[in-house]
């Protein structure tokens, strides 16, 4: 494998009489003029994409923040936050799933415990329908800042919502805002967990030591969040269109050469409305229409980094 060392080098000496332009070095590097680097998924896969579906409307607490101005007078109701939730069980995830279905792929579902219990029948229909159901908090409460023996309560108690109502005991998991504590992942390794994703630090999955024990880090990106540009920034259809079909477009460039992950997060009340679905379905098929490319779970992801000899580990 080449190193950047290596690499930095050689840009710099073909600098010496005007540098090469970088895609023509990259070219070089994938004809055999120059040492070739290994970078392959081990399905044969050239680039992954990572869908996520949160299921979290329902279990969210009283008030709880939404597009309305935050000027309710205290112990009042926020009546009209609360059908803003509810939209994400009675239209978006199911309008999300069939998308899903239409274009033959699977996602992983991060799933609040509470919202499970109040929408079972949902719940049960996305892990029916061949989706991952992975683990995302009892409720919308922090754990951060939880003692050890509380953590672990939560997290377990989450986990027993989805395999109660599913059948599916998850391997994955996902701190609400990322915001895991540092006892977090030795929690999760002992309740038998493989992966999570509270990580922005790569763009493709990588091995860490938790407990003396291979753990995988899936990484999660804010760029391509649906809660952080449509709800956050007011991004419009077209710009969201936009933005993940640059990202994507880059990663699959570099994805010749290394092992790439390109992934996208989708909100029950947000990413499920019909302008958002018809524009991820535009994505999908112009992902689709490039070669190697494999939509994949969470689970099948973490599952191929720790039986490929060739992922990274730190």
């Amino acid at each position: 494998m080449q190193s950047r060392r290596t690499f930095v080098k050689l840009a710099g000496t073909m600098g010496i009489g005007g540098m090469m332009p970088f895609n023509n070095l990259l070219h070089q590097q994938s004809t055999g003029q120059s040492m070739k680097i290994k970078s392959k998924w081990a399905d044969g896969s050239r680039l992954a994409v990572s869908i996520s579906m949160q299921f979290e409307a329902g279990g969210q607490p009283e008030n709880a923040e939404s597009p309305f101005p935050k000027n309710l007078e205290r112990g009042f109701k926020d009546l009209p936050a609360i059908t803003w939730y509810e939209y994400g069980y009675k239209e978006g995830i199911p309008r999300m799933l069939d998308n899903w279905d239409k274009y033959g792929i699977k996602v992983t579902s991060h799933m609040v415990g509470t919202a499970v219990l109040k929408n079972p029948q949902l719940a049960k229909e996305i892990v029916e329908r061949g989706h991952e159901a992975a683990a995302h908090g009892m409720n919308w409460s922090s754990q951060y800042n939880l003692p050890y023996d509380e953590e672990k309560k939560f997290i377990k108690d989450g986990a027993d919502a989805i395999k109660k109502v599913t059948g599916a005991s998850p391997v994955g998991y996902n701190a609400n805002w990322l915001r895991r504590g540092e006892n977090t992942l030795k929690i999760l390794q002992e309740l038998d967990f493989r992966y999570h994703i509270d990580d922005l630090s790569r763009d493709e999955p990588f091995i860490i030591q938790v407990n003396g024990s291979d753990f995988v880090v899936v990484p999660y990106t804010l760029r391509n969040n649906d809660i952080l540009l449509i709800e956050g920034k007011n991004f419009s259809v077209d710009q969201f269109f936009n933005q993940v079909k640059q990202e994507f477009d880059q990663l699959y460039v570099e994805s010749e050469f290394k092992r790439r992950q390109l992934s996208i997060s989708f909100h029950d009340r947000i990413g499920g409305t019909p302008q958002m679905v018809k524009i991820t379905g535009d994505l999908i098929k112009y992902m689709q229409q490039h070669s190697g490319v494999s939509f994949k779970r969470k689970d099948e992801i973490a599952e191929l980094t720790l039986h490929d000899k060739s992922s990274i580990r730190e």
